[in-house]
Formats: C-alpha cells, sequence, structure tokens
C-alpha cells in the first residue's frame, strides 16, 4: 500500500539551525559599500559549504542537494585517524542523512552533489563556496576560532553564516574586522531543514541589509522556507513563543491533574496543531533538546512569566536517559505484544509506564463535526466554562495571547511575524493573533478582565483604536489582508514578496466565476483561470467531475473568456482521490448502472483535461493520491511542489486506476520505449521493462516521497519543473499556463493506434504475481487484482502490437473496475479504509 509515511509527518520544533556571517570586503567609503551590496544582490549562489557535519549541518547539505546547489561537507578529524580515517566524522554525518527518517533527501542519489572533507586538509576548497554555512558544537571560542580561518580563506563575495541555537549572533562575531561584522546576520533553520520551512533571518546592528536579502531571496526560491525578521533575543521568535506555550501547558496539566495523553488529546488537530500535539512532539525532537532550549531562555531571559520551569518529573526522565524516540522512550515507549506492537504512555505522577489511553471529550467529539478551524475554535472557547477540556482551552490560549502580545517589540516589531513564525516553524495553522481574531479580541478581553487576568498593553491599544482585529481584509495589499501597526495605530497593508500567492488572494482581488458545493472557477488574472477544489480533504465526487468536464468542455463559454487553466487549490493536500464512501453506497445498494456512469463520468473528466483546446496546467502538492492523480497525468503540464506525495493507491482497496490512470501509464511505457527502439510489434526488451515498472507502480500502491521520486515513478515528466517553495506554486503553475498559450498550445490529438502490448508481456506479470503468491508476500484476492491490472495495461490478451485505441483501453478499465467492485473482498476492503484509514490484507 502507498508508502505515506512523509505524507502523515508528524514535524516537530525546537531543533534548530541558525546561520550567519559573511566577508565582502567593506570599505569605509559609501560609494564602495553601495557598489558592494549591489553585488550582493546580483550574488549567485552556486556551490555552498557547510562546517559541521552532525544532525543539522548533514541535513543542511542534504536539502542544499535537494534544491541542486552542490556543497562541501566539512568536520573535525577525528584524534589519532589513521590516513584513511580522517573523514571518517563527516562520513558517519552524511550517512545518517542517507539513513534518516524522514528522509533528508528527496532522491537518495542526490548525496552525490555532497563532497566531503576536513577542517584540516580541505578548508582551501572554501575560497570555492559561494556561501559557508558553520555548523559545528555550541561553544563560543570553537565557533570564533574557526571562522577567523574562514574569513582568511573565503573569496571577497563569499557569505558565511554562523549555526547557533542559544549564543547571541553579536557577540560571535564581537571584534572581527568591519567588514565580516557588516555582513554578519543569523540564519534560523529548524529540524528536519527539509520539512521544516521556517528560516529566521536575525540582523546585527552592523548587518548589511543587501547581504540579509540576499540569502533571503535564495532560501525563499531555491530552499522552499518562510522568511521570518527576528531579533538577536534568546530563542529568537518560533522558540521562545513555542517554548513558553509547552511550558505553560505542562503547568496546567499539572494544576488541572490532566494525564499525558489527554494533553495529547487537547493540543492537536482541534486547535489546528500537528496531530503530533506535545509530549509526541517532545520524544520526536528529544527532551534533552527541548530541555536545552528551555535552559537557554531561563538563563538569559527575565519577563513577566520567567516562573515557569521544566517540572521535577521532566528533570528526572532526564536524568534516567529516557529522551524520547532516539532512547526508545519518553513519554511514550513501545512494547511487543501477541498483537503486535503496543504504545504506552508515563504517568508523569509516578513515572511508570501504562497501556497508552483514549480520552474522550465531549467538546473534542463536537469539534470533529466542525471543518472551519476558526469557527471550531470559537465553538471551543464558547463552550461551558465548567467543562474540563474548555478549561482547559481557555487557560492556555488566554496565557498565550497575553505572552505573545508583550513580547513585541522585543522579539519582533510586528504581529505578522510571530504568527509566521509559529505557522512555519511549529506547523500551527494560525499564528497566535490569527486565533485570536478568530476568537474574537473584543470579547476575550472583557472576559480576561472579568476574571482578572493580566491584559497585554499592546491588545489594549488596539482596542483603544476602535479596532477588533489583528487583521483585516484588504483587497489593495499583495496579501489580501491589513495588519495593526502598533506604532502608528492603524492598518498597513500586509505586502509579501513577489510571487507568493494564493487562491484565496486570487478570489479576493479578482472574483469568483462559477462556483458549486465543492469547486470554483476563479479569475487567476492575465487569461487565466483557476479550479479549485475545496471538498472535504478534497475528495473528488460527482460535483467536481461535473464542473471540471462541463468547465474544459468546447462550447463552455469559460473557454472563450480564458486562454488556459490551472487546477489547484490552498488546502493541505490537494486531493485524497475519489470518493469511495459514495461508490460503496452504490455497490451496497446493488445500482451497477450508478456505478457505471460514475466510472463514464470520472474518465470523461479526465479527457476534458486531456483534450481541452486550452492548457490546463495541473499543480500537485502533499498528497496526491488515486484520482488525484489521474487528474494530474492528463494534464498538458504539471506543476508539482517538491513535497508531493504522488500515487495511484486503487489496489489498497481492491480496485484499479478507472479514470484513465492505466491508460497514460501504458501510453508513457509504451513512448519510452519508442524513444529508445522505434515501435514494432511491442514486444522490445525497452517495453518490457517499462511495463514492469509501470506494473509494480500500480500493483505495489507505490507512493512518492517528493515530486523527484514521482518523477522517477513515471508521475511526472522530465520537463514538469518543479517548485520548491509552497507559496510561490500557484504564480508558477499561472506562468507555466500562460508560457503553453503564448506558444500556440494545440491539444493533442486522440490516440488510435497504440500498439498493445499483448499477451507475452502479459503473460510475464502474470506469471510475477503467480511467483509472489506462490512466496506467500499477496493474498489470493491480490492476485485477481493483479492480474486484472495487468490485463488493463497490456491492452488485453491480443497479439503484441496490435493497434488500440484510448477509447478502448479506458473501456477496459472501466469493466475491469466494475468487475472488481462485484467482488466482496473488495467491498471488505474499502469498508475497512473508510473506517479506519488504513489498508486491509484480506
Amino acid at each position: 500500500m502507498p508508502k505515506t509515511a512523509a505524507a502523515d509527518l508528524e514535524l516537530a520544533p525546537f531543533t534548530t539551525v541558525t546561520f550567519g556571517s559573511d566577508t565582502m570586503g567593506a570599505s569605509s567609503e559609501a560609494s564602495e559599500l553601495s557598489s558592494m551590496s549591489l553585488s550582493i544582490n546580483k550574488l549567485q549562489i552556486n556551490k555552498v559549504a557547510v562546517l559541521g557535519a552532525g544532525t543539522m549541518g548533514s541535513r543542511i547539505a542534504a536539502h542544499l542537494a535537494n534544491a541542486g546547489i552542490p556543497s562541501y561537507l566539512l568536520d573535525i578529524v577525528p584524534p589519532d585517524a589513521q590516513p584513511v580515517d580522517r573523514n571518517k566524522i563527516v562520513a558517519a554525518g552524511l550517512d545518517g542523512a542517507k539513513k534518516s527518517k524522514p528522509a533528508a533527501f528527496f532522491d537518495p542519489a542526490s548525496a552525490r552533489m555532497i563532497k566531503i572533507g576536513n577542517f584540516e586538509d580541505d578548508l582551501k576548497l572554501l575560497a570555492d563556496a559561494d556561501w559557508i554555512i558553520e555548523a559545528v558544537a555550541e561553544n563560543l571560542e570553537i565557533k570564533r576560532a574557526l571562522l577567523s580561518k574562514v574569513e582568511a580563506l573565503c573569496k571577497p563575495s563569499a557569505i558565511v553564516t554562523t549555526n547557533t541555537s542559544g549564543l547571541p549572533v553579536g557577540k560571535i562575531a564581537e571584534g572581527f574586522s568591519e567588514a565580516f561584522r557588516r555582513n554578519w546576520f543569523g540564519t534560523h533553520f529548524f529540524n528536519p531543514p527539509r520539512y521544516m520551512r521556517l528560516l529566521e533571518i536575525i540582523p546585527t546592528p552592523d548587518s548589511d541589509p543587501a547581504a540579509m536579502d540576499a540569502i533571503s531571496h535564495f532560501c525563499d526560491q531555491r530552499l522552499g522556507k518562510a522568511i521570518v525578521r527576528a531579533k538577536d533575543t534568546p530563542n529568537f521568535i518560533a522558540n521562545r513563543i513555542g517554548t513558553f506555550s509547552v511550558l505553560n501547558v505542562i503547568r496546567i496539566m499539572q494544576e488541572m491533574g490532566l494525564s499525558i495523553e489527554e494533553i495529547d488529546a487537547l493540543t492537536g488537530a482541534a486547535l489546528g496543531w500537528p496531530k503530533s500535539a506535545t509530549f509526541r512532539t517532545i520524544d520526536m525532537v528529544g527532551l534533552d533538546i527541548l530541555g536545552h532550549v528551555v535552559a537557554n531562555m531561563t538563563a538569559n531571559v527575565k519577563d513577566e512569566r520567567s516562573e515557569l520551569q521544566l517540572p521535577a518529573f521532566y528533570q528526572q526522565m532526564l536524568e534516567r536517559k529516557w529522551l524520547g524516540d532516539k532512547a526508545k522512550q519518553g513519554f511514550y515507549k513501545k512494547t511487543k505484544s501477541e498483537s503486535g506492537e503496543d504504545r504506552q504512555a508515563i504517568d508523569w505522577k509516578t513515572l511508570e509506564y501504562h497501556p497508552r489511553g483514549k480520552p474522550r471529550f465531549q467538546l473534542l467529539e463536537m469539534a470533529k463535526n466542525v471543518d472551519s478551524a476558526s469557527e471550531r475554535l470559537k465553538m471551543i472557547l464558547n463552550a461551558d466554562p465548567r467543562d474540563k477540556a474548555a478549561q482547559f482551552y481557555w487557560t492556555s490560549l488566554s496565557d498565550l495571547w497575553t505572552y505573545a502580545a508583550n513580547r513585541i517589540p522585543e522579539i519582533s516589531d510586528s504581529v505578522v511575524e510571530i504568527d509566521r513564525a509559529m505557522r512555519a516553524g511549529f506547523n500551527w495553522e494560525f499564528g497566535p493573533f490569527e486565533m485570536w481574531d478568530a476568537a474574537g479580541v473584543a470579547a476575550t478581553v472583557e472576559r480576561m478582565k472579568t476574571e482578572g487576568r493580566a491584559v497585554a498593553a499592546n491588545v489594549e491599544k488596539l482596542l483603544a483604536a476602535g479596532k477588533q482585529s489583528w487583521y483585516a481584509d484588504d483587497k489593495r495589499s499583495s496579501s489580501g489582508r491589513s495588519c495593526f501597526d502598533l506604532p502608528s495605530s492603524s492598518y498597513r497593508p500586509l505586502e509579501v514578496p513577489e510571487g507568493v500567492w494564493s487562491v484565496t488572494v486570487a478570489k479576493k482581488s479578482n472574483g469568483v466565476v462559477k462556483k458549486n458545493a465543492s469547486t470554483s472557477l476563479v479569475d487567476l488574472g492575465d487569461g487565466v483561470a483557476g479550479i479549485e477544489f475545496h471538498s472535504k480533504m478534497n475528495s473528488l465526487g460527482g460535483d467536481i467531475v461535473q464542473f471540471v468536464t462541463q468547465t474544459l468542455k468546447p462550447g463552455n463559454p469559460a473557454l472563450d473568456q480564458f486562454e488556459a487553466f490551472v487546477i489547484s487549490n490552498d488546502a493541505q493536500h490537494f486531493s485524497v482521490g475519489a470518493n469511495i464512501m459514495l461508490l460503496l453506497m452504490s455497490i451496497q445498494e446493488g445500482e451497477w448502472d450508478e456505478v457505471d456512469l460514475a466510472i463514464r463520468g470520472f474518465q470523461g473528466m479526465t479527457q476534458a483535461i486531456k483534450f481541452c483546446p486550452k492548457p490546463v496546467v495541473v499543480a500537485p502538492f502533499g498528497m496526491c493520491l488515486g484520482g488525484g492523480t489521474e487528474v494530474s497525468l492528463h494534464a498538458a503540464s504539471r506543476q508539482p511542489h517538491a513535497e508531493l506525495y504522488m500515487g495511484l493507491v486503487e489496489v489498497g482497496v481492491g480496485l484499479l486506476p478507472g479514470g484513465g490512470g492505466c491508460k497514460e501509464m501504458l501510453l508513457r511505457a509504451v513512448d519510452a520505449a519508442s524513444s529508445i527502439r522505434p515501435a514494432g510489434r511491442g514486444e522490445s526488451v525497452e517495453l518490457m521493462e517499462a511495463m514492469k515498472k509501470n506494473f509494480e507502480t500500480i500493483a505495489m500502491a507505490k507512493v512518492s516521497t517528493s515530486a523527484a521520486e514521482a518523477r522517477n515513478l513515471g508521475f511526472l515528466h522530465e520537463a514538469d519543473v518543479i517548485t520548491m517553495n509552497r507559496e510561490r506554486l500557484i504564480t508558477d503553475a499561472k506562468r507555466r499556463a500562460l508560457e503553453l498559450a503564448k506558444e500556440g498550445y494545440s491539444a493533442p490529438v486522440v490516440r488510435t493506434d497504440v500498439p498493445a502490448p499483448g499477451e507475452s508481456i502479459l503473460a510475464t506479470l502474470k506469471l510475477g504475481v503467480h511467483l509472489m503468491r506462490q512466496g506467500e508476500y499477496i493474498s489470493d484476492h491480490e492476485v485477481k487484482v493483479g492480474n486484472k491490472v495487468a490485463e488493463v495495461l497490456c491492452g488485453g490478451n491480443v497479439t503484441p502490437g496490435t493497434p488500440v485505441s484510448e477509447k478502448y483501453l479506458l473501456d477496459l478499465e472501466r469493466e475491469a473496475f466494475k468487475s472488481l467492485c462485484g467482488e466482496k473482498k473488495t467491498q471488505e476492503r474499502i469498508q475497512y479504509t473508510l473506517k479506519t484509514g488504513k489498508t486491509l490484507r484480506n
């Protein structure tokens, strides 16, 4: 079944990396400084050196490789090393990155872009680097000693940055040359660098804005980072707010007598926070890492909540080395049982483990029925104040809002930077001020005052200015919003970098042309329309199928109104595929004509996409499964986001791709083989290999763990350009659609002469299925499903090379799909998946 570990990744904060410094040979002359700034803005970062191959350094190098940037990865020489072992430490670091889970590389083959070395033999390589990242131990003297060597070796145009999660950025460069200090600043990455989007940029008083802009631009566009400007204060923005939130939640847990499992139930999806919630996240990050972050804050920060500390039970866990996942136990641990693996949870009062409970809060059960995160938050905070869950939410959130408001201008001059840091660094759906707006600022402040709670002066300033929210809609701004500016006590347009855009903003500025319950046609400007899915999980039901088919059908007014189309949306995932609940209902009621009509309709939609007279670009991201992949396969072009978990997963529920997916994978195999050797009777070695690969992809329900792997699986073409920054996906897709239109796009002609692989390759594929069954790798029902996939992919049991049409292949797909719908074991699989979200191997 699908390999969706990456798609379901529980990402964690706390472990972070800081970057900072560069040597530009600055002069005291203003004209020379101006010239220098201009050269920085034009800087091309073609090669990077990473100094330090620990967890962060090695994974930074891995993500640079993901972006196609070659790098050097250097570390110390082991004590008493033999000549052959001088790179032992750095090699181990790179090997750790290759084996890391979640994967650090989009494609393991990208590791070839990293050249390893050591500080004694290879520092001369720095002369070739455009950006040098120091990521060594958190020791001021070690960093300064290494950087003094770097300054002497790097080229004048190179940017040098330092990694620190606790040391003041300005202090590290203290006493260095004016040129060095002028271009010195912090860049704070979150771990793991591939997945965590936040990059906090921290200037010192001497930092050159041009140098920071150069790195910001590179990390935004090439590394896909969300850039936030922070101040040189302990833990910067995200970890300062996040650490307070965690400590406060633990305090409330103890005061209310809640359990570890109850806190994780309360601090997950209901709030728009990661499903790993609080303690599962700490286990993933490491209790020691959070301990270091807290120690840095308590040692260097004195604010109104400085009394918050890690509790005694946490300190005892540190002493016992119960550090979380890396120690195989922390707040949770896995144990073996007759049924497989069980996860136990710790009792914080006794430090004894017990079977993990499944907390039941009525408020959470009610919240599950509210799709809108903002409406869900309102419901939670307006619940009966005597309810235990409601008490927890009100106490923790009101404390969070007050603390965050009090941090301006200490850690940031703007609420925007704090919200953005928490969204990108902690994977919160909303930042604290956005949550406050959703809850109602005036009403919550009134409640705080009634209860005698502290109220931040900054929110009093907001209300005194006659404003009711931190943000307001603003069609004039590039973000579609304005934000409250505290110094001026007025709203200011919230501008974002050029190219950062979304369907939501397009709807506000350009409007919606037409819509139904699950789909909208949005004017993206410049003659391009966006087709947006907005059903639950973007599952593809009748509303979407009908809307897309009619919109792209010749004769529809939209085809005259627009020159090109983009199919994408702003949700967490592009689409989880067809709505199998509706399919199962039709099967159970014996409505076989309805089943047939639904499949024909879905095939009609994908063919409308493929043969539309105007170019259709699909921009997939996140989970793009089953029917979502079939939609993408039929587009004129694809503009995928780098984090793309794409696959034809239908066999997991006992079916096969029925919306043209098998047909398109066959065409890809035939075309790939023909590009090597002209098509003959369909029996070439090249065709056999291409067919085996595509058959395995479908029959094993393979799901890519990145867009790069989606290309290797054949779902993307070599010409499909990958977007690294999710916030730029709509802009990039629109640009691609306009390119196709301006090039004089001509829709493909329906193929009627596809050389069917036929009986020879079919026999080979079926033999493979038989051997899998003999080895007891698959069940009898999976044999039946696998053979059906093979038959459709080969164009049936026909003479190799027999010319067949796309319509013929679609008919084969549809009949095979319907026959599998009639299988009892397929129906059991569908029911099980709908109930549990997992796969039944029956």
